[in-house]
């Protein structure tokens, strides 16, 4: 429709104008552009609709994720890890890998899908959007190790998630058939063989253009920024082009990039994070009007359990053994194991997975994995202001009375994506 095009703008400068207030209050920018979503969706006044922007949804989802990755790579610096990597290290290590056996093994049970299909499902949703739950990631009072944990997590796990997804369908096409095994192995090879050469073709050149032009004086302080966004897009272009994967590119684009542009890497990445901001806004609010919305008219009692699971119980209880013989209190383990919200990287990985396999139970996959989000959206949003104060004040009373313990080891501070600077 004609109106398409002003209303997200519209939305975005909405959302822009009341930013400050948003970063402090129960409301989220997520959830305030998911809700726009809602309401300009099929589901009210029916101004964004789903034959006009299936193919967009994909394009912007992954455009959007390319930018995140490079940027969230680029931002986590590992030789500072070195120094306190022991949260880091046991949620990807050991949760992320349960998270996605236990989600698996829960997703044949509770929603019928085949070995595959619910590993697929369970892939698909193991990332978290640290952004979906932002209060927590700059509350300076948290401990330190704690939020550090958190903000890495979410900024590895997702490009740690995409070669698992991609076995995982290139099995789910060797199971119905329509490739050979061998051809399959062919594909995931290509798949992360041109991925990882574009990543480290881009990231170096990058880091070559900055560093070169930086100390020749050849490169403004604006073009400067231009260069990380351009990078994300070329090592998605390029590893696309040879037959590999864009995500992959751009995530191992971003780190290499941020290792040896370090210097000038922070500052020559706040465009990309502003464009990855706007971005990220408007996929979600299509997320809103073209995927939750109709999502909400077929849910099953199946499909709402699961999702429900997917927030608990699927990702509760591998931190909770991930965090085993650390020390940490119950209070932090259930903290660490409540905030891992769903998000961007779960959108596009469902629509990746139903438009590139062929899987049998489709509509279930992207059914379960849109109302896990919306409900993510909701609940993390709603929760991690006020959670977040409430553990800090733990902790702080703890720090005051008793030995320092496990949470009171500082980490090197690591910066969030897209989050906002308090003046």
């Amino acid at each position: 429709m004609k109106w398409e095009l002003p209303i997200i703008a519209a939305s975005v400068l909405a959302v822009a104008g009341v930013s400050r207030r948003l970063t402090d209050s129960p409301v989220t920018p997520a959830m305030a552009f998911v809700a726009l979503g809602l309401l300009v969706g099929p589901l009210v006044i029916d101004q964004v609709n789903n034959a006009q922007t299936s193919a967009t949804v994909r394009t912007l989802a992954e455009a959007t994720l390319a930018v995140v990755l490079f940027a969230d790579a680029s931002r986590i610096k590992l030789q500072r890890l070195r120094h306190e990597y022991a949260v880091p290290l046991r949620l990807l290590g050991i949760g992320l890998p349960l998270t996605i056996a236990v989600g698996a093994l829960l997703a044949a049970g509770v929603l019928n899908l085949n070995a595959t299909e619910a590993i697929v499902l369970a892939i698909v949703l193991a990332p978290t959007d640290a952004a979906l739950g932002q209060a927590v990631i700059t509350e300076p009072r948290l401990p330190s190790r704690i939020r550090q944990g958190l903000n890495v997590e979410s900024g590895l796990n997702d490009g740690i998630c995409v070669p698992p997804l991609l076995i995982a369908l290139a099995a789910a096409d060797v199971q119905d058939n329509v490739a050979t095994s061998r051809h399959a192995v062919t594909i995931v090879a290509e798949e992360i063989g041109y991925g990882a050469l574009g990543g480290i073709v881009v990231g170096v050149a990058a880091a070559v253009v900055i560093a070169f032009g930086y100390r020749r004086r050849l490169v403004t302080e604006s073009w400067m920024q231009v260069i990380p966004t351009a990078g994300s897009a070329l090592a998605y272009g390029l590893a696309s082009a040879l037959g590999g994967s864009g995500f992959i590119a751009a995530f191992l684009g971003g780190a290499i990039f941020g290792r040896l542009a370090s210097r000038q890497s922070e500052r020559a990445s706040r465009l990309n994070e502003g464009v990855g901001a706007v971005l990220g806004g408007v996929t979600f609010l299509i997320f809103g009007a073209v995927l939750l919305g109709p999502t909400l008219e077929h849910v099953s009692w199946r499909i709402a359990l699961y999702a429900a699971l997917s927030l608990t119980a699927i990702r509760m209880v591998p931190v909770a053994i991930a965090m085993v013989g650390t020390g940490a209190r119950w209070q932090t383990v259930g903290f660490l194991g409540w905030f891992g919200p769903r998000g961007l990287a779960s959108i596009v990985f469902a629509v990746i997975a139903v438009q590139e396999a062929h899987l049998a139970h489709a509509n279930t996959i992207l059914l379960t994995t849109y109302l896990t989000i919306g409900l993510s959206v909701l609940a993390h949003g709603l929760t991690a202001a006020p959670l977040a104060r409430r553990y800090a004040a733990w902790y702080e009373s703890r720090a005051r009375h008793r030995p320092p313990a496990m949470e009171s080891v500082l980490a090197p501070e690591q910066r969030t994506r897209w989050s906002a600077r308090r003046p």
